[in-house]
């Protein structure tokens, strides 16, 4: 991932009539990485998301895409974007290479290579002459990210791509996002609700909570901020949840499932594993704890939430 800010958002503010929708936001995505953004229904991201694209006018602030400015420079901005906000529409009834065909003629010098390129990167050459009915939901999805690329953008936005798909349809979807990101060093703005399927895809993450931008941090950074929480599994932990309390009051203890999550400092794990086993206890094993995005997330969305205004 390379330092180059494709995406810039400068205080971004979107008001309709008296309400604000999304609040001096400001973040910058770079070559190379996928950003993901995240937040509850009616947060702000597919308005943030339309902004970006063009669909929304930016009340204050601006939006830079390769140097351009969505406000002041639009086309010159746009040129560089290739989006599916939601799902993408295609014309069923046509094959996808037809489908491909029709969506090129709305830019300049696309080429039978170039088509024949995006086809193989997204592996629909054995079906892109098929027509689009018979295509199941991730062949669809998989036909729109080749429309989005048919131009050679720099940012690719993607707004819930994984919507629908089985488990198989993801993993295919997430592969390619991460490939395009890697290979074509491009930045890749993904929206989505799936928070396991974010924290394998993405390079980093911000969270939009009431309109207002909560965090921006590197995925690692974001789950594993926490380097002083254990977990021991250790036998008949729901019985000595409390004695060990007691033992060791200066330490937040809690029991989850069936096992003990105590944040303490590493120094502390063998004073801890020694009463277990002078109290009788089976200890099975005892290792860092790492929390998941959903965790971190719901942690970070935890607080009073406004009334949520879908846009």
């Amino acid at each position: 991932m390379s330092q180059q800010a494709v995406v810039e958002l400068k205080h971004v503010t979107k008001k309709i009539r008296s309400k604000t929708i999304i609040d001096n936001i400001s973040f910058n995505v770079f070559s190379g990485e996928v950003f993901g953004f995240l937040g509850p229904n009616g947060a702000g991201k597919t308005t943030t998301i339309r902004m970006i694209v063009g669909l929304m006018k930016v009340s204050s602030g601006d939006i830079i895409v390769n140097g351009k400015s969505v406000k002041n420079d639009f086309e010159g901005a746009v040129q560089h974007v290739g989006a599916i906000v939601e799902n993408p529409e295609m014309y069923k009834f046509m094959s996808g290479y037809k489908n491909l065909i029709h969506y090129s003629r709305m830019y300049k010098g696309i080429s039978k290579e170039k088509i024949d390129e995006v086809v193989k990167l997204v592996g629909l050459e054995k079906r892109i002459n098929d027509k689009v009915k018979t295509y199941s939901l991730g062949m669809r999805q998989r036909l729109g990210i080749a429309q989005s690329l048919l131009h050679d953008p720099k940012v690719l936005i993607l707004d819930e791509p994984t919507n629908g798909l089985d488990p198989a349809g993801i993993r295919e979807i997430r592969d390619y996002i991460r490939r395009l990101a890697r290979e074509r060093d491009m930045a890749v703005i993904v929206s989505s609700h799936l928070l396991s399927e974010m924290e394998m895809m993405c390079d980093r993450i911000g969270i939009i909570q009431n309109g207002k931008l909560k965090d921006v941090q590197l995925i690692e950074d974001f789950v594993g901020n926490q380097s002083h929480v254990y977990k021991i599994e250790v036998s008949n932990a729901v019985e000595i949840a409390d004695r060990l309390r007691q033992a060791f009051p200066a330490f937040e203890i809690r029991l989850v499932q069936e096992d003990l999550l105590i944040n303490c400092k590493k120094e502390d794990i063998p004073a801890i594993i020694k009463w277990c086993v002078e109290e009788g206890l089976s200890v099975f094993g005892a290792a860092k704890a790492a929390k998941s995005l959903e965790d971190r997330f719901l942690e970070v969305t935890s607080e009073q939430k406004e009334e949520p205004v879908n846009v």
